[in-house]
């Protein structure tokens, strides 16, 4: 199945097994979803479950946040994360801080779906990541699927958590094709994923992001260098344990973040690192980021501002001068 098909047999069954769950946003319903991940939803639960909102992300996440404290389990699909940003007093003004506020007598039960990242050549408007911002805030859960059996089952457990999760999507993942491991039927969002063992440095990673990271450690094998690739899936809160016991066994890490350098999610690990393993550090903690531009139209722009195989390769062979091993 693609990663698409995963997302949307993760709503289906959403809506099968619950009745409290419905699915809103822009386009979601006789449009079938801007990514069509939705397609065919509105024909089997009808319009009171697949709702189309109008354009207003301010309103229908409030209105989600409002279903969440009645009881429902409201899954709102933003169109792509930089549109998040006209919700953005609903989702940390109110959904984050209701429980804590309220003394723990309300809980907000709602999922928000958003597509991020770059790559489609879509420009400034529809490209940037902006999960490490809302990372910052306390009262939400931050979550990246990244690999299809992810895709396919993070949304019943996003569902299943008291508190407000955010589902970052990448778009660049939605055509991806993959398989289901036999037997798997339920995945946490508590625990970051080894994909790649390796011992010679760790690359610590998320979202399509990871993908890139995969392929620069088989480039790397082939010199000789061999690469962990950590893929955090949740964004908050953090593994602190995954992430030290990977940088711990191979003595450096280089961050791969789509999101800018400055004030970034990859400064925040870099910084759980030197705070918890600073001793185990065999040379400093390397980033590969986007460059601090907004994210180009053109596609050389794009690609050169975006990490990439080429430049995550490049940061781990410095790493490894630093210390002598390379």
């Amino acid at each position: 199945m693609t990663y698409r098909d995963a997302v949307h047999e993760a709503l289906r069954d959403a809506l099968q097994a619950d009745p409290r769950v419905f699915l809103m946003g822009e386009d979601v319903g006789r449009y079938g979803g801007s990514y069509a991940v939705s397609k065919g939803l509105l024909e089997e639960f009808g319009p009171e479950r697949i709702r189309d909102t109008p354009l207003s992300e301010s309103a229908f996440v409030g209105a989600g946040i409002g279903a969440a404290l009645g009881g429902l389990r409201p899954i709102v699909e933003v169109m792509t994360v930089n549109f998040s940003l006209l919700a953005l007093d609903q989702i940390v003004n109110n959904a984050a801080t209701l429980s804590h506020m309220s003394g723990g007598q309300l809980s907000v039960p709602l999922v928000i779906r958003l597509a991020t990242g770059a790559g489609r050549q879509l420009a400034a408007q529809h490209s940037h990541s902006l999960e490490g911002w809302y990372a910052h805030i306390p009262g939400l859960r931050i979550c990246a699927p990244a690999t299809i059996e992810d895709a396919r089952f993070m949304l019943a457990a996003a569902l299943a958590c008291p508190d407000p999760v955010l589902l970052f999507e990448h778009l660049y993942l939605y055509n991806m094709e993959g398989g289901v491991p036999p037997g798997l039927e339920r995945v946490d969002l508590e625990h970051a994923a080894i994909r790649r063992a390796g011992k010679d440095v760790t690359l610590i990673t998320y979202g399509w992001s990871l993908y890139k990271c995969l392929t620069a450690a088989e480039a790397l094998a082939a010199q000789g260098i061999e690469a962990e690739v950590l893929d955090l899936r949740t964004l908050r809160p953090l593994d602190d344990a995954a992430i030290m016991a990977s940088v711990r066994r191979t003595r450096r890490a280089v961050i791969v973040d789509e999101g800018w350098r400055s004030g970034s999610l990859s400064a925040e690990l870099t910084t759980r690192i030197v705070e918890q393993a600073f001793y185990d550090l065999e040379a400093p903690v390397a980033r590969v980021c986007t460059a601090e531009v907004p994210v180009p139209y053109a596609k050389h722009l794009e690609d050169a501002a975006l990490p990439g195989p080429a430049a995550i390769e490049a940061a781990v062979r410095s790493v490894l001068a630093r210390d002598g091993g390379g």
